[in-house]
């Protein structure tokens, strides 16, 4: 699928709201009683994925320093 800059910069938003919903549903799970593990290994991971795409779109839409 190519992306023109526009719809990158959209994704990239998105993809931050996301990962900041989900740091917020992480930290509040680690406080609350009776945590389910499994779900919070997983929205854990799912945070990481996101991560690591934010930081790939990032790179590809900054251009590259000149030598």
């Amino acid at each position: 699928m190519i992306l023109n800059h526009h719809s990158s910069q959209r994704l990239l938003i998105e993809l931050k709201i996301e990962h900041a919903d989900l740091n917020a549903l992480v930290d509040k799970a680690v406080h609350a009683p009776n945590i389910d593990e499994l779900l919070l290994k997983r929205l854990k991971k799912r945070r990481l994925q996101l991560r690591d795409r934010i930081s790939r779109l990032e790179s590809s839409l900054t251009p590259p320093e000149p030598a």
